[in-house]
């Protein structure tokens, strides 16, 4: 079969990659395109995926959004020109989804978060929705998703990629060379903090979140802690850099997975990154403004998340050196999900 994936965004990288490989272990001829934004290009070269790079993210102007939705979509139909697609496969790539109904193909979605409005276009256009088992029936009823093609997954998307994870001894010596500090005498002896930015650009997130700016303010002041930013667009990279000198900005791409792994705990301003952590056993702390996803009240029913909605709460995040974390492994899910999509 011809598969065409699309990573439209960082996470996605991660989470195909396995999927590739099983895939392409099969016999299936797979065409991938990557989108140019929040590193999503580089990760890939840096786990060796090749594929087309189409179009770029539009911006945070609701315009821009919608001129960009339909350009990438044009796009994204002539790259796959002659590619003789018999299934086109994104985790909630809108682009990806218009682009494959208008060149005939069938269309497979797999999305987690019910807050997301795009999910409109999504589950009425997909020939089939994948699903976490904890996403709402009533998010995908008003999304207008028929329940004969939504199939339901036991577990998180994390797991796909995280449950036969193997942590890389040589991580830190990489960190420390991307990050140019000294591997021994800050990585191991401080509090290692990793932060993600905001999604600030998504239309998902249309508010402010001043406990983010709060957050690195307090962190650039405590000399406990070795705190590691990964921002998601270059504006926020050059803006934390200018404001908070003490904070470490990586100039290349991380692997996210070795990174919430060796981290003491994470608090991120957005979902996925989050999640990671919790699922590899690291405290893992939110302080995401918006609509709390079903996927992360699962995980904090578990004990594995924290919120933080409030400044005040901010006191109650624990900076100190983490107890070794037990990973949620789901060990059938990767096989469960790549069943569903070629189903």
């Amino acid at each position: 079969m011809n598969i065409w994936i699309d990573l439209a965004n960082s996470p996605h990288v991660n989470f195909f990659l396995p999927l590739m490989q099983i895939l392409n272990s099969r016999g299936h001829e797979l065409f991938i395109t990557l989108r140019e934004y929040a590193q999503t290009v580089a990760l890939g070269k840096k786990f060796g995926i090749e594929g087309m790079i189409v179009g770029e993210h539009g911006g945070r102007s609701l315009v821009m959004k919608f001129y960009n939705l339909f350009q990438r979509s044009r796009q994204l139909q002539v790259a796959v020109a002659g590619k003789d697609v018999d299934l086109t496969v994104s985790h909630t790539s809108y682009t990806n989804i218009i682009a494959g109904r208008l060149i005939g193909t069938r269309v497979v979605t797999i999305m987690d978060y019910e807050g997301q409005p795009a999910n409109h276009l999504a589950c009425r256009l997909a020939h089939k929705i994948i699903v976490p088992d904890c996403f709402p029936d009533e998010a995908l009823r008003n999304f207008g998703a028929s329940f004969k093609k939504v199939y339901k997954y036991t577990g998180f998307k994390e797991q796909v990629y995280l449950s036969a994870f193997v942590p890389d001894e040589s991580f830190f010596n990489d960190l420390a060379a991307n990050c140019q500090f000294d591997e021994t005498r800050e990585a191991s002896k401080k509090i290692l903090v990793t932060v993600r930015s905001p999604a600030t650009m998504a239309i998902y997130h249309r508010f402010e979140n001043p406990l983010f700016e709060k957050l690195l303010a307090a962190l650039n002041r405590n000399p406990e802690v070795l705190a590691v930013i990964l921002p998601r667009v270059p504006e926020q990279a050059e803006h934390i850099k200018r404001l908070f000198p003490n904070l470490v900005v990586p100039r290349n791409p991380v692997d996210g997975r070795n990174l919430c792994y060796y981290s003491d705990l994470v608090i991120s301003a957005g979902g996925t990154m989050n999640r990671e952590a919790a699922i590899l056993g690291t405290p893992a702390y939110s302080i995401f403004g918006g609509q709390i996803p079903a996927v992360d009240k699962r995980l904090m029913e578990m004990g594995r998340m924290t919120y933080i909605h409030h400044e005040k709460d901010l006191a109650a995040i624990r900076f100190e050196k983490k107890c070794p974390g037990r990973t949620l492994i789901n060990p059938n899910i990767l096989e469960e999900v790549v069943r569903e999509i070629l189903a």
